[in-house]
């Protein structure tokens, strides 16, 4: 039977787990959730209100749900539409949506840098490739389209990009650098979790299941074992709104899952040239993501699921057969044996593919819809809903506010079906990519 175990995960050094909420805590601000929003939500509250008792609560092993799990891709150029490339009709919203992926990007590298996170990160950006070159339509122009956004992009097809990823069956792709960039996202949020200020505690294997409003306006959270009581919270549980007792038509959770190879040996290495690390992203919603880490591992990422309930067990050896299949069309020589971890995580997506940034009622704000780009976005989503919800203005919250629409969505089952038949018509399309 396949354990879901994440290798992001098992690769970071464990930290020591804190408690469980027990009793009756008072706080100024109360954060639900600790991944990468949570965590950077915590941190910009310090520093704006250094003398505010900060807590934050996570279900399980804060730093260890789905931001760990994610694939590590820090986003700041996506790959342009059709109708987003020059001289079309959406470049001007292409323009503003990559200005914000731009400053989520920084604020990544702020976040390392000055927290002194070792998280692998590595600047040399990502490719957008592709199997059957007729899905990276236009691909001159979509190099344009990147370098007039300000990156550092460049069309490759053949050999050239086979030397690069130590593959030939990529057929064409974009090298896209100028703020791109791969890191290590269980590290990375670690080292989010392990630099806490002092003004903040934080409490683990604690399920909030409801939320009331106190006759004093204050706001009681409360688990199993205890309580807390904060004027301000933050919620930052992505598409599970509905875990804390309050219903969402906005966010759904798609289901995806991982291999991670063994270390590969020298004679693998040798086999495919020794490319430098790299990432992959396949031009098509359900296609492939595939990563060459630091230590030479391989990394797949090929299904994205519609679920209720998590895979696991048989199911998830499914999931891992058809990674086995998909690194073996790009390197013949990978075994079963080679495949050491495999996991499932949860992307926060929405109907429209912009964010949700709310005050649900006073003193109640939440943000979720990453929409695939949890580690940049996930990481300014945290700082700027704490300073919505602190009442702090910038030029940048405003414009993520501005186009912070995140789309209705139907009610079961007609959303059910209509995301299921959307996913499986999506993979078919993805097929020569998966």
């Amino acid at each position: 039977m396949t354990e879901n175990i994440c290798g992001w995960i098992v690769q970071s050094p464990d930290a020591v787990a804190q408690p469980s909420l027990r009793g009756l805590q008072k706080a100024d601000w109360l954060i639900i959730g600790g991944g990468f929003s949570g965590l950077s939500a915590a941190h910009t509250l310090a520093e704006l209100h250094p003398h505010a008792r900060i807590v934050i609560v996570d279900r399980q092993r804060a730093a260890q749900g789905a931001s760990a799990r994610n694939s590590g891709f820090v986003v700041a150029h996506e790959n342009p539409a059709s109708n987003e490339l020059i001289g079309r009709q959406g470049n001007a919203y292409y323009q503003r949506s990559t200005e914000i992926s731009r400053a989520a990007s920084e604020e990544v590298r702020q976040r390392v840098n000055g927290l002194g996170i070792e998280c692998d990160l590595r600047e040399e950006g990502y490719f957008f490739a592709v199997h059957d070159p007729s899905k990276l339509e236009e691909a001159e122009l979509k190099v344009q389209t990147l370098r007039e956004a300000g990156a550092d992009a460049q069309f490759l097809q053949g050999k050239a990009l086979a030397q690069c990823l130590g593959t030939g069956f990529y057929r064409a792709g974009i090298e896209c650098q100028g703020g791109n960039a791969l890191l290590q996202p269980a590290k990375y949020a670690k080292g989010l979790r392990d630099t806490l200020p002092e003004n903040v505690s934080l409490y683990e294997y604690t399920d909030i299941s409801g939320l009331e409003r106190l006759a004093n306006g204050n706001v009681r959270a409360s688990s199993v074992d205890g309580s807390v009581e904060a004027a301000q919270v933050l919620i930052c549980v992505g598409p599970f709104l509905p875990r804390v007792g309050l219903r969402d038509r906005a966010v759904f959770p798609l289901e995806l899952s991982a291999s991670l190879s063994r270390p590969l040996s020298e004679d693998e290495y040798n086999q495919m040239g020794r490319p430098s690390p790299w990432g992959v992203l396949s031009t098509r919603p359900a296609g492939a993501t595939v990563r060459l880490t630091p230590d030479r591992r391989l990394l797949i990422r090929n299904t994205v699921e519609y679920r209720h309930r998590d895979l696991a067990g048989p199911s998830l050896g499914i999931r891992r057969q058809t990674h086995l299949r998909g690194l073996q069309r790009r390197f013949p020589w990978i075994t079963e044996h080679h495949l050491q971890y495999t996991w499932t995580g949860h992307l926060s997506a929405t109907r429209s593919g912009e964010p949700r940034f709310s005050m649900l009622e006073r003193g109640i704000y939440t943000v979720a819809g990453c929409n695939g780009s949890g580690v940049a976005r996930g990481t300014l989503w945290g700082r700027l809903l704490a300073e919505m919800a602190s009442g702090s203005q910038s030029s940048l919250l405003t414009k993520v506010l501005s186009q912070a629409d995140p789309g209705w969505l139907p009610p079961a089952p007609f959303f059910d079906i209509g995301a299921s038949v959307r996913l499986r018509y999506e993979a078919c399309r993805a097929q020569s990519e998966s």
